[in-house]
């Protein structure tokens, strides 16, 4: 019977193997870190043998970089995805922004390994982080410009600023997720109705001219 269940495993489609690796993977390094996870125990939970993960993913960097590229496509398809529809330029922000944290509440494994270990570790691994993030920053960036064009005052604010508040709400978007951990009663919608109100009307102020300075005391 087992000789019959390790057939039926290794008659599997690569591609589907290598899911599975993945999936088990994910949860291993979520729950103990890239360094403590091992091998040995992600195979083992696979049902296959630590050679045949070495044989689809090549080492231990292999597989979490696997992990990393399959979950952060995932989170930028999902933001994508959302602000695809139709509707004004922050209409969509607000879309693509609500199904940001509605990936981070509804994988969290996966969050632990896209943003929370992979920054420390291997230059590889840095850099397809940093793809990711460069992935949802164009994204951003594009609704951001396509708004202040769109507005009567667009033309008080330059690509650059499109830029600046793009980095603005994306760096405030990952720091809202540990935030996020000690509220997990705030809803996705929620909390991105509260980060927009936050940048975008600051910026729609902008537009209006106000401007904040410093008064001398």
């Amino acid at each position: 019977m087992s000789g019959t269940s390790e057939g039926r495993r290794r008659r599997l489609p690569r591609q589907v193997r290598e899911q599975q690796i993945i999936d088990v993977a994910v949860h291993v390094f979520a729950k103990r870190g890239y360094h403590a996870a091992s091998v040995d125990e992600i195979a083992e939970l696979a049902g296959i043998s630590k050679p045949m993960v070495y044989l689809y993913l090549d080492s231990k960097e292999g597989l979490f970089l696997a992990c990393l590229r399959r979950e952060s496509g995932r989170l930028v398809g999902a933001f994508q995805g959302a602000a695809r529809d139709g509707g004004s330029p922050e209409l969509r922000l607000y879309a693509g922004l609500s199904a940001f944290f509605a990936f981070v509440a509804g994988h969290r494994d996966s969050w632990v390994v896209l943003h929370r270990q992979a920054s420390e570790l291997t230059e590889a691994i840095a850099a397809a982080v940093a793809e990711s993030r460069r992935a949802v920053m164009t994204e951003v960036t594009g609704l951001v410009r396509d708004g202040i064009a769109e507005s009567e005052r667009g033309d008080r604010l330059r690509d650059e600023d499109a830029d600046f508040v793009a980095h603005a709400l994306v760096g405030a978007a990952d720091s809202l997720t540990y935030w996020v951990d000690r509220h997990p009663d705030e809803s996705p919608e929620r909390i991105t109705l509260r980060l927009m109100n936050m940048v975008w009307l600051g910026m729609d102020r902008v537009l209006d001219g106000e401007a904040w300075l410093p008064q001398p005391s």
